[in-house]
């Protein structure tokens, strides 16, 4: 019998029978045993990293095919079970424990039946000594910019180091300045900066470990460098009694030592701050610091800073050189105590804009008008200002003119005894001083003339005079002035307050002459009946009321004294006031009335009776 394209599945017991032609039947049996051949062999890791005396190895084999045996080969020598050798599993798994820099090597595993083998590829192991003992050497450097360079070595125990620099948690690389060599060992830093300034440490490590060492500190001097000098307050002009205060700072290490100096020569002090107390005009100049490191022998001055000490501006004014009279020049100055550095006009709270008849000069100090006018008038400001202050002035310009357009208003005519009332006004700045004439004597003083009874003396021109005193000008006004007839019943028996009070004074003389002449009168009673007889007709009106009363009328020009002397009061210019001696007597004749006015006045202008004189007349 015979086979073909054997399988697995045709492994078995085979049996046979053979029946000869003649004898006896014979029987016989067989074995077949089909292999699958090998293939597939592999490991499992491929590669290992192990610590020295800290792991265990366990690689495992597999592969195809049937009846299989296993042999594990390191470095071209078999493997065998030992103490720390471990094959199982039918010898598909070798575990190594407590594994040792020996252990390491490339392995492999031969996989073998009757009818074939294979051997996978190998797995490789490596076991590594840990990471141990970093250190940096050395630990500080000092070092002066731009004139050093920095070295520093790492050591570390372990097997298959590597190195990486750090500095200050970033990873240092290798430049035109920095080099790494000695397989990362070694760190050096060429013409060094502040920014190699640091923390340095060394980080080394292998597959299994790593240790980074402690680290070493490299400070780099440097400067002074940018030396600035900073005022307060923040500003170049400063007012007289105040303080400032100068700091000095710079970029330097270790810190920078300072030194103050005025006008870049005179030294002040030493220290980062400066103070100016209650400063005046002594303070003023240049500033500047000076900056020294006592590391790297370096010095450095800030640029100058000027100061500059103002005087508040004070006791400003505006004057005018005269009084602003219409027509005349005049000029305004402003002036200020302290540092003035601008003057500006202004004109009722606008900027002052100059016509043809303005103008300003000495950095504008005085404003100066040719012919003032009344438009000129109005509210001048004049700002005064410096770095420190700002001051206003405020000026009224008040225009002096006049007086013009005097004129008087009143009645033209009037009858006598109505009162006049005549007004008289005139333009002028400042109010003039008005002045009354009466045909050209002066008569009051007074921006209104009031008589309240006027008499016929009191017509003619009556002139207004204003007058004023700033300006040294006057105008005058005319008015005529009629007084005629005669006035209604109030202008004949009304009486003023003036003539009240002569009443009740004409009273108490008459009732002490009468005490005294009383009897002299009764004696000459028929004597004074025949005078009044002949002088009522003269123009007296009948007056009925005092029938049953005797009324006398005395003018009192001349009268008695005690001793029997007569004594004259001389011209009257004034009215004449009469008082009423009434006498009960219902037999006597009925009283005339008093003469009238312009009777009256007739005989005022005469002249006064003279003692011992026989002309007296007495009125009834």
């Amino acid at each position: 019998m015979e086979l073909r394209s054997l399988t697995a599945a045709d492994s078995g017991e085979y049996g046979v029978t053979i029946i000869p032609a003649s004898g006896p039947t014979e029987t016989g049996t067989t074995t077949l045993t089909v292999h699958v051949p090998v293939s597939n062999v592999t490991i499992d890791p491929k590669t290992v990293n192990l610590v020295e005396f800290n792991g265990s190895l366990k690689l495992s084999c597999s592969s195809s095919g049937s009846s299989l045996s296993f042999l594990w080969i390191k470095d071209d020598s078999e493997v065998t079970a030992s103490d720390r050798v471990q094959i199982t599993e039918g010898g598909k798994v070798l575990t190594i424990v407590n594994v040792t820099r020996g252990d390491q090597g490339n392995y492999m595993c031969k996989v073998s039946n009757p009818v074939s083998s294979a051997t996978s590829d190998p797995a490789t192991v490596t076991v590594y000594s840990p990471v141990t003992n970093v250190t940096i050497d050395p630990k500080t450097v000092n070092l002066v910019e731009f004139n050093g360079s920095l070295k520093l070595s790492c050591s570390s125990s372990g097997s298959s180091l590597s190195f990486l620099w750090i500095k200050d948690d970033s990873e240092v690389t290798a430049s035109d300045r920095v080099q790494i060599t000695d397989g990362g060992k070694v760190l050096t830093i060429v013409n060094v900066t502040r920014g190699d300034q640091g923390n340095y440490t060394c980080k080394v490590s292998n597959p299994v470990s790593s240790a980074t060492s402690d680290p070493a500190t490299v400070t780099v001097y440097y400067g002074p460098e940018n030396v600035k000098l900073t005022i307060s307050p923040a500003k170049t002009d400063h007012a007289a009694g105040s303080d400032i205060t100068m700091v000095c700072s710079a970029e330097s290490r270790p810190s920078a030592h300072f030194t103050w100096f005025l006008h870049g020569s005179q030294e002040l002090g030493t220290g980062s701050e400066l103070k100016l107390m209650d400063v005046n005009g002594n303070h003023s100049g240049s500033y500047s610091c000076q900056a020294f490191n006592p590391v790297t022998l370096r010095y450095q001055t800030s640029a100058p800073s000027g100061i500059n000490v103002v005087e508040e501006i004070s006791g400003a004014s505006v004057k005018p050189t005269n009084h602003p009279v219409e027509g005349k020049s005049v000029n305004l100055t402003c002036e200020a105590s302290g540092l003035v550095w601008s003057r500006k006009w202004m004109k009722d709270g606008s900027d002052l804009t100059l016509n043809d008849n303005m103008k300003l000069y000495d950095n504008n100090r005085v404003l100066s008008f040719t012919t003032v006018t009344k438009e000129d008038g109005g509210e001048y400001v004049c700002n005064v200002r410096n770095p420190i202050s700002n001051v206003n002035v405020t000026y009224s310009l008040i225009v002096n003119y006049g007086p013009e357009n005097v004129k008087i208003s009143g009645k033209n005519q009037i009858k006598i005894g109505s009162p006049i009332h005549l007004t008289c006004t005139a333009d002028s700045v400042p109010l003039a001083e008005l002045t009354w004439l009466l045909n050209e004597t002066q008569i009051s003083q007074s921006s209104g003339f009031i008589k309240n009874n006027a008499s016929s003396s009191d017509s003619g021109t009556y002139t207004c005079k204003a007058t004023n005193n700033i300006t040294g000008k006057s105008a005058s006004a005319e008015h005529k002035l009629s007084v005629t007839g005669t006035s209604g019943p109030h202008g004949a028996s009304g009486l003023s307050g003036g003539s009240i009070a002569g009443i009740v004074i004409a009273c108490l003389v008459v009732i002490a002459v009468v005490v005294g002449v009383g009897f002299y009168c009764f004696q000459r009673k028929k004597k004074t009946k025949k005078s009044l007889s002949s002088l009522t007709r003269g123009g007296a009106q009948e007056n009925p009321g005092y029938a049953s009363e005797e009324v006398n009328y005395a003018d009192i020009r001349v009268f008695r004294k005690n001793n029997g002397e007569s004594v004259a009061l001389g011209m009257q210019n004034t009215s004449t006031d009469y008082a009423e001696v009434r006498v009960n007597n219902s037999n006597r004749p009925t009283a005339s009335s008093p003469p009238s006015y312009d009777a009256h006045i007739e005989r005022a202008k005469k002249p006064a009776l003279q003692p011992g004189g026989g002309d007296r007349q007495t009125y009834s």
